[in-house]
């Protein structure tokens, strides 16, 4: 295994599961959100939601493969160090930056995320919460 990058936090299984929960929580929200009709605030409520989903799936996979996560600044130098949990790394690393692909635009900015975006979102935090729950078993 390669050291990552940026700063970290060790971390362990229970802290992990904690994490898994918070995503699976974050992800519940995003689908129902995902699911009304008001698309103009919802498509980047549920985007905004699915990112921090992605984010928490991430931390909860690193801290029960890695005993660590990522606490950079950046949440980009968690791609890298996700990219090493587990055989799923890899894919669960590219969901991670599709979604960081999004963060700004969902969280702070202004700009109309749009149904396609939220609904991959959506899809890449699945990912993330599903790849990390098959970590954690």
């Amino acid at each position: 295994m390669n050291p990552p990058t940026g700063r970290a936090q060790e971390c362990n299984r229970a802290q992990a599961a904690v994490r898994l929960t918070q995503a699976r929580a974050f992800l519940e929200v995003a689908e129902l959100v995902g699911a009304e009709d008001d698309e103009l605030a919802n498509d980047n409520v549920a985007a905004a939601l699915a990112v921090l989903a992605g984010i928490a799936a991430a931390d909860a996979a690193c801290c029960g493969t890695l005993g660590q996560r990522s606490r950079g600044q950046d949440h980009r130098q968690a791609i890298q160090m996700v990219a090493q949990a587990g055989p799923d790394g890899k894919t669960l690393s590219q969901a991670l930056r599709r979604l960081l692909d999004i963060k700004d635009g969902a969280h702070y900015g202004m700009i109309y995320v749009g149904a396609a975006k939220a609904k991959a979102a959506i899809r890449n935090a699945r990912t993330l919460v599903d790849g990390a729950a098959k970590l954690l078993v």
